[in-house]
């Protein structure tokens, strides 16, 4: 076949073929009325070899969902359970998305295209397997404004428009549709074990074990750590290390994820699946962004409680095929690493070189104090404070002894960029009202340079 994608960058891999039988259903995509073009994500396209795409071949493979080259010949809708607010849901799995494609990166990594609002699969339950043209232009705004943020986070690929009109209780309705194309690094979630648990699968539970090992590999357990002859330790010490990351950079950006259930865990570590999510307007533990969490389970300060509890329904799934002892030392480490991280990150963010261990956690506790005594955002904080600058009181003896990272970059002398819940409704008040792309495009674009100013995060040590 002769299609465009087939530059030597395009590497097709399928490796989720091998387990195809009984982790997902193949499925079809919905044949919308319309399907015209909103975004498409040629930074991210470049990774993976599709950049190339005319417009035209563009929206059939990612509104038409015909087939990519040598890539899987149906979408898979995938099956899993989950706890949502930590209440256990046997009932669910992809109910409006599905698997679409799977490649290889510039580095060799696997990576998946996935779908939202793509149509109706043996999961939707009472769904109408839509997505709200809303709805993916805020996660288009979230995947960038966190990318640049340092958090490891899939991208919003391609946003097309499909011409239908929607009813949703917690919006005005009728809205426009869209269906949105995320590029991931794997979609398998600890609710894809705990699945497997619930349904006694043991030798499934292996094969996927084995699957995430070679497909998402990570550094070696720690040397004295025990029971790392079994495979499922040794998943269970990466997740926990990245999860205990993930972590520390949702708070580092300020970030409240809205709704951390396990379904929405992904094992390599990076974070997906947008809905109620907000940046805090200031620093504030118990800040919420999902308006049905009553009980503030996933408040922005209770975003690490929550993950390490996700990472405990991993262990539960993996004593399937795993002794006991080998899982809890995995998930013991989690509060230490997650500290660890936060230090790191937290230097990163503020322009300056990390110490570690304890004088990077007193810098952390007198920038919390600061940001709590002014009222201020975690934006204009490190912003304001980018390289130990203007620092007073508390803050100033605890950043003494830290040296600033070389930088030169304009956007530490202009305005910080932000992302509060009100230039989201602006945005999306000149798409809806006058069809107008500019500012979302616009702001896309600051949030690149902002992330430029940044550079990239640090990660753990042999990560």
């Amino acid at each position: 076949m002769n299609d465009p994608v087939q530059a030597a960058s395009y590497r097709p891999d399928t490796p989720i073929a091998e387990l195809a039988d009984w982790i997902g259903d193949p499925v079809e995509a919905a044949d919308f009325p319309e399907t015209v073009l909103r975004w498409r994500n040629d930074r991210a396209a470049r990774d993976v070899g599709l950049a190339d795409l005319s417009d035209a071949d563009w929206v059939r493979h990612f509104g038409r969902f015909d087939p990519l080259p040598d890539n899987l010949s149906e979408p898979l809708a995938l099956r899993y359970h989950g706890h949502q607010f930590r209440v256990y849901n046997p009932e669910i799995g992809d109910g409006r998305g599905f698997l679409f494609a799977q490649m290889r990166d510039e580095s060799g990594r696997l990576m998946d295209l996935g779908t939202k609002g793509s149509g109706t699969t043996p999961w939707s339950r009472r769904g109408d397997g839509r997505l709200t043209l809303k709805g993916a232009v805020r996660e288009i705004l979230a995947t960038e404004m966190l990318e640049a943020l340092g958090v490891n986070t899939s991208k919003t690929f391609s946003v097309i428009e499909t011409g239908e009109e929607l009813e949703r209780g917690d919006e005005p309705s009728p809205t426009r549709s869209a269906v949105m194309t995320r590029l991931s690094h794997g979609h398998i979630r600890i609710g894809t074990f705990q699945r497997l648990l619930a349904l006694e699968e043991a030798d499934h539970m292996s094969a996927l074990i084995d699957y995430c090992l070679t497909q998402f590999p990570g550094p070696p357990p720690p040397e004295d750590a025990p029971g790392t002859d079994q495979p499922a330790a040794r998943l269970m010490h990466l997740v926990v290390e990245r999860m205990a990351d993930l972590a520390a950079s949702y708070m580092v950006a300020g970030f409240v994820h809205g709704v951390l259930n396990t379904d929405n865990m992904n094992i390599s570590g990076e974070s997906f699946d947008y809905g109620p999510w907000r940046f805090l307007p200031k620093w504030e533990p118990g800040f919420t962004a999902a308006y049905f969490d009553h009980a503030g389970l996933y408040a922005f300060g209770r975003q690490p409680e929550a993950l390490h509890w996700n990472c405990g329904q991993l262990a539960v799934a993996l004593r399937l095929v795993c002794d006991a002892p080998p899982l809890i030392a995995a998930l013991e480490r989690f509060g230490s690493l997650y500290m660890e991280a936060v230090g790191r990150r937290w230097c990163w963010r503020l322009g300056v070189e990390s110490q570690g261990g304890e004088r990077d956690g007193a810098l952390v506790a007198a920038s919390e104090q600061a940001m709590c005594a002014g009222g201020e955002s975690p934006d204009s904080f490190f912003h304001r404070h980018r390289g130990g600058r203007d620092a007073e009181g508390g803050l100033a003896e605890a950043l003494s002894g830290y040296e600033a990272s070389n930088e030169a970059h304009l956007y530490w002398s202009e305005v910080p960029e932000t992302m509060v819940i009100e230039e989201v409704e602006r945005i999306w008040s000149a798409i809806d009202r006058d069809d107008d792309w500019q500012p979302l495009s616009d702001k896309v674009a600051a949030i690149r340079r902002m992330g430029e100013a940044h550079g990239k995060p640090p990660r753990p040590a042999g990560q």
